[in-house]
């Protein structure tokens, strides 16, 4: 009988020992390699750094309120884009308390200037609450406030958020956006007055 067992077990105990190594360590530790070889900016974060201080990463959004820069979507992650709480508010379209959130900011939008239609992602969050990038129109229609906080001409600011439009992946693969963060790092390095 135990030799029966012995003989089941030794097969089985083999097998999990060389999985475990092969998807254990092997497995990670290849793509590890491929990530830092292939890719090391995405595999380490894609930080952006001013001198030995990290200032954010490019694909991680960051609360900006003050009026001098570019604010990014809503967030529901946590009190705001928080990683360690990333998630969507989970509040359907028929919710008061998303109604009355989405009517505030609006209301907001409206007393930044903004006339005719509000982009949708000015006023709804993604599904992450972390999303680093606006709509060209989303960052247009903040132009004016920017402008007037920094002392820039309105069509300085308009001209540095075409720049920072970028395109979808291979020309078709997403939709234009512009990312938050290094807009507002491009605005800060132009010298013009700020605070976050």
């Amino acid at each position: 009988m135990f030799t029966e067992l012995r003989t089941a077990l030794r097969p089985a105990l083999l097998l999990l020992l060389l999985f475990t190594l092969l998807l254990g360590l092997a497995y990670p530790f290849a793509v590890l390699g491929i990530g830092q070889a292939l890719f090391p900016k995405q595999a380490n974060g894609s930080l952006i750094r001013e001198g030995d201080r990290i200032v954010g990463s490019a694909l991680i959004g960051q609360g900006f309120a003050a009026p001098g820069y570019f604010h990014g979507r809503p967030s529901a992650a946590g009190d705001g884009y928080d990683a360690g709480a990333s998630s969507g508010s989970n509040l359907g379209p028929t919710a008061q308390a998303l109604a009355d959130r989405i009517r505030d900011d609006v209301a907001t939008a409206r007393a930044e200037g903004v006339a005719g239609a509000v982009p949708a992602d000015r006023v709804t969050a993604s599904g992450s609450g972390l999303d680093p990038h606006i709509s060209p129109a989303n960052a247009r229609s903040q132009v004016a406030r920017v402008a007037a906080a920094r002392g820039l001409a309105p069509a300085e600011a308009e001209a540095m958020v075409e720049a920072a439009v970028e395109q979808p992946t291979l020309g078709f693969l997403g939709d234009p956006v512009v990312n938050v963060l290094l807009l507002n790092r491009q605005l800060d390095a132009r010298g013009a007055q700020s605070a976050r």
